[in-house]
């Protein structure tokens, strides 16, 4: 799938919170994500679903994503995400097999596994990484990483939960 073509003035502006720019940037990234959700989901309705949802996604988001080349990437995976969750729920896609999943990544080599496990750091959202980060390498409490962060014990919680699954996303594709 071709990237989305953004300016990098529009994408600048997106991401330091101008409304306006923020508008631009979803109508110009739309038909890109409609087109690649009917390319990636099951069914119409399905690939319109994602379609919002990624907008939405991307709407709530956008000043998190570091950087214009990380863009097109990050998106794509929101829309393939989100059409795997509705085919999930809709039953056509099976669940991951969390036995399978793990002994398909412990076969792999070491070397390999370290580079995958570095890009799924890389992938998460920025508010996701410094928790992943803080938690499962700098091996950091919650009630540290909380106060590091200025956020509740709930939050940092609710984060690594989500980056620990966003991970495990990636790493099982």
């Amino acid at each position: 799938m071709s990237a989305v073509v953004i300016s990098p003035n529009l994408f600048e502006a997106a991401r330091l919170g101008d409304p306006q720019a923020i508008a631009r940037l979803l109508e110009t990234a739309q038909p890109d994500i409609r087109r690649y959700a009917r390319a990636t989901c099951r069914n119409s309705a399905d690939a319109e679903d994602a379609a919002q949802e990624t907008l939405w996604i991307l709407f709530r988001h956008v000043g998190t994503i570091r950087s214009l080349l990380a863009f097109s990437a990050w998106l794509f995976s929101v829309v393939r995400r989100e059409c795997l969750r509705l085919a999930r729920k809709a039953g056509l896609a099976p669940s991951i097999d969390e036995g399978q999943a793990e002994a398909a990544l412990l076969s792999r080599p070491e070397a390999d596994l370290r580079l995958d496990v570095a890009a799924a750091f890389e992938a998460l959202p920025l508010h996701y990484r410094d928790v992943a980060l803080m938690r499962d390498v700098k091996e950091m409490t919650i009630d540290e990483i909380a106060e590091a962060l200025g956020a509740t014990r709930q939050t940092v919680k609710a984060r690594l939960h989500r980056a620990r699954a966003l991970m495990r996303e990636y790493l099982t594709r």
